[in-house]
């Protein structure tokens, strides 16, 4: 099972986008016992809040329910608990090397970096721009999707 944790500053907006989209592109490929996929903040600015209205909503238009989830922190212990911590943004991915000690594994990664565009998630608690995020966010998902479904084939093939 590949174990899958989003990472953005609160929680609310781009980490909780990501782990659902990509939980419906697991589901709807089939593969839904092949992976665990969940998001944290490296921020305690927002614990416990639910997803933000205008992500929330952004979602449902697609058909995607985020009901139930709130926010939470990224832990230390999370390094060893996941394959893939994945980051919206370098400041996230600075404070994520800062809570989990390092990256001794290299399981540290920003989600723009399985594409070849690499860069930051667009933020839309500053712009207001949840269709950027939208996009931005799908097509890094199913990109990396891609890209683990291969990874996966190939060390079959080796073993």
């Amino acid at each position: 099972m590949t174990k899958i944790l989003f990472v953005c500053h609160g929680n609310i907006c781009r980490s909780p986008m990501a782990e659902f989209v990509m939980k419906d592109l697991v589901k709807k490929a089939g593969l839904e016992s092949e992976f665990l996929i969940e998001s944290a903040a490296t921020s305690t600015e927002e614990i416990g809040n639910p997803v933000y209205p205008p992500a929330r909503r952004k979602l449902a238009e697609h058909g995607i329910d985020c009901a139930g989830k709130t926010a939470r922190q990224l832990r230390n212990e999370d390094y060893e608990r996941y394959d893939l911590l994945i980051g919206m943004d370098r400041a996230n991915l600075r404070n994520m090397h800062r809570i989990c000690g390092g990256d001794f594994d290299g399981k540290l990664h920003l989600l723009m970096e399985f594409t070849d565009c690499p860069g930051d998630v667009a933020d839309p608690w500053y712009t207001d721009d949840f269709e950027t995020t939208w996009q931005d966010v799908l097509a890094r998902c199913s990109r990396l999707l891609g890209w683990l479904i291969s990874r996966d084939r190939i060390e079959e093939t080796v073993k």
